[in-house]
């Protein structure tokens, strides 16, 4: 494990972990900037909440074109790790660990190493919130990483836990859920930061994925749609969905949860249908 501790934040670096409010933890470099810009905006140059960033895997599959259209694997994986960097600097993190496991690795439920790093961290910082990927998220290893990541908090005592395990968009919007169960994150404020913070992940962006412009229209469109009979209230959003209920002694399986939302969504779906 790589563990980063930026000077922009104004900690030792034996206390930055302990101090994290806020934890997101995501698969690949340039996701928590995607999915937690409300966890970063919130603990931006504050001296009482502080956001820690934890990725998984190593990065090395991504696409890539133009200037690192001839990287190979080793050289992505080195390069995000410098992006990744970048972005926890400019965004105060109190710390960014790099897991460095393989895509593989971390879909393979057999292999527990993943699980095992990610409860020790989570044990260590003790954040009150968490932000990770939503299980209806359509890249294999999001789920991989959201799944890994309930197992990780599950570990732990019920009281050191955090009080609230949050699911984000990335390769899923969840407009479709439904409304009373959205929870509509308000990142409206410090737009120079967010923008400035997934900015940084050049090989990704000139490497052939527009993810700044397509997450800044996401923001934007979950704002204006979120509400057809009233006036926006929020100028940009993302939208999550409440997981805490699997990290709760008693609380359903992921595919009972997974399950449940899909009902709703197919009530609300055929009572529109049907009148």
């Amino acid at each position: 494990m790589i563990k980063y501790i930026p000077d922009s934040n104004g900690l030792e670096p034996g206390s930055a972990v302990g101090k994290t409010t806020v934890l997101a933890v995501s698969a690949h470099q340039d996701d928590i900037e995607i999915m937690a810009a409300k966890g970063v905006i919130d603990c931006f140059g504050k001296d009482s909440r502080y956001f820690g960033a934890v990725i998984v895997t190593d990065g090395a599959g991504s696409p890539r074109d133009d200037l690192y259209a001839d990287y190979t694997d080793e050289q992505m994986k080195t390069i995000r790790v410098k992006e990744q960097k970048k972005a926890a600097y400019v965004g105060e993190y109190s710390f960014c660990a790099f897991l460095g496991f393989t895509s593989a690795q971390v879909k393979d439920r057999s292999q527990t190493a993943a699980t095992v790093e990610l409860s020790r961290l989570i044990a260590d910082a003790a954040p009150e919130c968490v932000y990770t990927h939503n299980i209806f998220d359509k890249h294999p290893t999001h789920v991989a990483t959201s799944l890994r990541v309930i197992e990780a908090i599950n570990m732990l005592p019920a009281s050191e836990r955090p009080r609230t395990l949050l699911g984000c968009e990335v390769w899923r919007s969840l407009d479709w859920i439904s409304d009373d169960k959205k929870i509509v994150l308000d990142v409206s404020s410090h737009e120079n930061i967010s923008n400035a913070i997934l900015g940084v992940f050049d090989s990704q962006i000139c490497g052939g994925k527009r993810y700044d412009l397509a997450t800044s229209g996401r923001r934007r469109a979950n704002a204006t749609y979120l509400a057809s009979h009233g006036t926006d209230t929020v100028s940009l959003a993302n939208i999550a969905v409440d997981m805490t209920e699997l990290i709760t002694p008693g609380g359903p399986t992921p595919a009972e949860f997974a399950e449940k939302y899909l009902e709703l969504f197919r009530q609300e779906l055929y009572a529109n249908i049907n009148g």
